[in-house]
């Protein structure tokens, strides 16, 4: 119990950390092109996809819990999701110049 509460804490504080960073950098880049802050939560969402899968793929096996069901995601889901992520993160670009040319 207290092993699995630990792995909790470190996950917050991992998705925390993954989420600060990775905002700012998204958030950087949309002010630099001036894309409209309306659209930056499809950037967001695209960095918890990515922390998904670094936590499934690689965190999860360097942390507290050893439970049963510890197994990476298969490739196909892996570049799935990845490719969702980045997808994510280009769609303010593609909103705000259809924003703008129409």
């Amino acid at each position: 119990m207290v092993r699995m509460s630990l792995e909790l804490v470190r996950i917050i504080f991992l998705l925390a950390l993954f989420g600060v960073v990775g905002g700012y950098i998204i958030g950087s880049v949309y002010t630099t092109f001036q894309i409209s802050s309306d659209y930056s939560l499809f950037g967001s969402i695209g960095i918890l996809f990515l922390f998904f899968v670094l936590y499934r793929n690689k965190l999860q096996f360097s942390g507290w819990y050893n439970g049963l069901r510890r197994n990476k995601l298969s490739r196909t889901i892996t570049n799935g999701l990845i490719m969702v992520a980045v997808f994510l993160m280009i769609i303010p670009f593609i909103l705000s110049w259809l924003n703008y040319h129409i």
